[in-house]
């Protein structure tokens, strides 16, 4: 599973011209999920996304986490974030899980986010969806779980 965390002062997400999802301060999450992904390591990632102290505290340091700033989240699932690009010039994406496990791992996602953070919002599994944002810092992380756990 790849998460893909940029800190963002807003966020939003669009489907046929009208927005449905948008945010203020707090992280826009690109999801990816691979054919081996559980359950049990969408948790570890949640865990580990939850936990990130990457907002600055008085001092201008990283040290705060989305709670720490009631910040938000803006989920959108990206099975892109498995392209692999090492032969020729044509991504090939047969590490990204199969649509139907992939979305039921997305939407667990999303439900274990909405449990701990108040604002969640999400993009359209599937969609052509177009993403606004104004990324904070600029401040992106990739969670890998292969190199997480």
């Amino acid at each position: 599973m790849r998460f893909l965390i940029q800190r963002v002062n807003h966020a939003n997400v669009q489907v046929d011209s009208q927005i449905i999802g948008q945010i203020r301060k707090g992280f826009l999450v690109f999801i990816g999920v691979s054919q081996e992904d559980t359950q049990e390591i969408a948790d570890k990632m949640v865990r580990k996304l939850i936990g990130m102290r990457i907002f600055e505290d008085e001092n201008g340091k990283t040290n705060l986490s989305l709670a720490d700033v009631s910040g938000e989240l803006l989920l959108i699932s990206q099975f892109t974030l498995y392209a692999d690009c090492r032969k020729g010039n044509r991504p090939s994406f047969i590490k990204a899980g199969d649509p139907d496990s992939a979305n039921k791992l997305y939407e667990y996602i999303i439900s274990e986010c909405q449990k701990k953070i108040s604002v969640v919002q999400t993009g359209s599994f599937g969609a052509d969806m177009k993403i606004s944002l104004l990324n904070d810092g600029p401040f992106t992380i990739m969670l890998d779980s292969d190199e997480l756990f």
